[in-house]
């Protein structure tokens, strides 16, 4: 056997040439991402047309060139297409409309206000021609609950902020609800009284089997009631109504062995719950196991979803559907075939491949990625993946722990492009959800309280001698690589359990505990509690900090004997760039060589591709050099 050709870097990580397709709300066109001058843009074209090719019809009707564009939201009037951006990948987002009517013209900021940022965009029948979206407008701190008229661009406040919401939603009725994340660890939901601006409490909930706040949390379709995840008689998260008059819970769906699946939402993905265009009535619920379940909770859409589901080997992941129902656009989750986009009439029954977002990938070339089970040292099962190279015998092979960020999210089967690169060059990788990863019970998240560079570590460790007991990986040769948390998590492997790696990749990772929670954004600061502070510390209690201090890679630095590569973006607004500049200075006082690649217009997560392109092929000089994988740039 031998190990396919190199795919190259370019190929991996370029832009799709096109993604993210959306049907508008009358069934006439769709919407799409794909390149304006090396940026993502918005793209319209029309569902029927009299032309064979279906780019020739194709309008980018978006010219954002400097950092491109990812989210995009149809409105009920055909003129207006919405957008957000920010600046540099500072976070600030803004809210922007483009007229389809003229798609030269420039875009107009609906939210020109210096230094905020808008946290949520809601659009659905009920708020005709406006925009519900929380934004902190008013004060730094606080986001209100405010109402943009699309046409005129002007701003109502709903729900001015008393000083503790962390979010808002709205219902399709107007009903107007707030939740909070207060410092017991639970989450509280409460309803705006309009008359008086008064917030009166529904519910609370079990916040700490929730750390990065309540999902889903959604308004039924009439306003009188919510649906949420909620752990209150099960371990795994169900799928509950609650009334809003009485505060009973009656339970919607479950599953006996996964929990609802809102990692979507903290990546940006589909929501655990389908909503129907036309009702706003739930008619499907997403469940996160090895492999995605969806639940259909209506007939018609169980009817649709077969159809749909018949049409790839791979997952349901972007849906949408005109107000009538009738026609569907879907994209699939797939590890080796990622993000095909389909047309689909269900009148007709006929269906149309859009786009392959990656035609330059050959799904054969690519390595499939393997559920494994790996047990913990004290007995948890650690739900992972395992992606080996193809054409060589998975034995003695060199190793990359790949550790997701968060630490309150999940890996999940798909498309991860690093880790094709890995694969390609010879790597074995290993992707573990460790105790406090989301989506496996709320006993597994719970298990991660004060287990920062401890247990949470152990159960990375227990991956690793997984492998080597396997026979897959070569002991020697094992790397640690993550972002965000990720990068914690590698930093720590260099400083806490050096011998174990022969090297480490920290991308925009945390070096010191407290410096990260007193230096994340001011509005995110008074919803700590929930998450950071329950279950690493409060930095302000000075215990608390000396606990933080001796779990934090800062204070270890002088442990550090791997070569360690570190990544940053200067804008960075979570993990700031002074948290990579530290560990960097530190190792370089001691003479000790750091290789460190910063990019200056790029945040928390590198978006523009040719520092994405850059980045990957450091990462593959790096390990080429330190573990002895292949290389296309020596």
């Amino acid at each position: 056997m031998a190990l396919p050709k190199l795919i190259d870097v370019e190929d991996l990580f370029a832009d799709p040439v096109r993604a993210g397709a959306t049907i508008s709300p009358d069934g006439r066109r769709i919407a799409f991402l794909a390149p304006e001058q090396d940026r993502l843009n918005v793209w319209v074209q029309p569902v029927d047309s009299d032309s064979d090719d279906d780019e020739a019809e194709a309008v980018c009707v978006t010219h954002d060139h400097n950092r491109g564009v990812h989210r995009y939201y149809w409105t009920d009037d055909p003129r207006w297409l919405l957008y957000m951006q920010d600046g540099g990948g500072d976070e600030k987002w803004h809210l922007y409309r483009v007229d389809l009517d003229d798609p030269t013209a420039d875009a107009v900021d609906l939210t020109p206000f210096e230094g905020a940022t808008v946290a949520a965009v809601e659009l659905a029948a009920g708020l005709a021609g406006t925009a519900f979206i929380t934004i902190n407008a008013r004060s730094e701190v606080f986001f209100d609950a405010c109402a943009v008229d699309i046409a005129t661009g002007e701003m109502t406040t709903l729900a001015e902020n008393p000083g503790d919401v962390a979010g808002w939603t709205r219902s399709r009725t107007g009903e107007i609800f707030a939740y909070k994340m207060p410092p017991s660890g639970d989450g509280d939901v409460y309803i705006h009284d309009a008359a008086t601006g008064e917030l009166r409490h529904v519910v609370t909930l079990d916040g700490s089997a929730s750390p990065v706040g309540i999902s889903p949390m959604q308004p039924t379709a009439d306003g009188t009631g919510l649906l949420v995840g909620s752990t209150r008689d099960s371990d795994l998260a169900q799928l509950v109504r609650v009334d809003i008059a009485t505060g009973e819970h009656t339970l919607i769906d479950s599953h006996p062995t996964m929990e609802l699946d809102s990692s979507g939402v903290v990546a940006g993905g589909p929501s655990a719950l389908i909503l129907s265009e036309r009702t706003g009535e739930l008619i499907g619920v997403r469940y996160g196991g090895e492999r995605q379940v969806i639940h259909a909770l209506d007939a018609h859409f169980g009817d649709v979803l077969g159809k749909l589901a018949a049409l790839s080997d791979g997952e349901v992941a972007g849906l949408s559907s005109d107000e009538a129902e009738r026609r569907w656009v879907v994209s699939f989750r797939h590890d080796r075939d990622p993000g095909v986009t389909w047309l689909y009439d269900h009148d007709t029954g006929e269906a149309r491949q859009l786009f392959c977002p990656y035609p330059q990938l050959d799904p054969a070339t690519l390595a499939p990625m393997t559920p494994v089970v790996i047990k913990s040292r004290d007995g948890l099962n650690l739900h992972s993946y395992l992606t080996l190279p193809l054409g060589v015998d998975p034995v003695n092979l060199p190793l990359v722990i790949d550790v997701h960020g968060g630490p309150w999210y999940r890996d999940s089967w798909g498309f991860d492009p690093t880790v094709q690169l890995l694969a390609n060059r010879g790597y074995a990788v290993l992707q573990i959800n460790f105790r406090g990863s989301s989506g496996f019970g709320k006993t597994f998240i719970r298990a991660a309280i004060h287990e920062l560079a401890g247990k949470m570590h152990d159960d990375l460790l227990d991956g690793v001698q997984w492998a080597i007991d396997e026979g897959i990986a070569d002991p020697s040769r094992v790397a640690i690589f993550g972002g965000s948390y990720g990068g914690y998590a590698a930093l720590v492997g260099a400083t806490f359990t050096p011998d174990v790696f022969a090297a480490a990749i920290d991308y925009c990772g945390i070096s010191s505990l407290p410096n990260f929670m007193r230096t994340v954004p001011v509005y995110a600061r008074p919803f700590l509690a929930n998450n950071w502070h329950l279950y690493g510390g409060d930095p302000d209690i000075p215990e608390q900090e000396a606990d933080l201090l001796a779990r934090s890679p800062i204070t270890k630095v002088d442990q550090i004997k791997i070569p360690l590569l570190v990544i940053q973006g200067t804008n960075d607004p979570r993990v700031v760039q002074e948290e990579s500049d530290n560990i960097v200075a530190a190792l370089r006082e001691r003479g000790v060589p750091v290789d460190y690649m910063v990019k200056d217009n790029e945040g928390h997560g590198f978006a523009n591709q040719e520092n994405v392109i850059d980045m990957h092929r450091a990462l593959e000089r790096f390990l080429g050099q330190h573990l002895g994988g292949r290389t296309a740039n020596p």
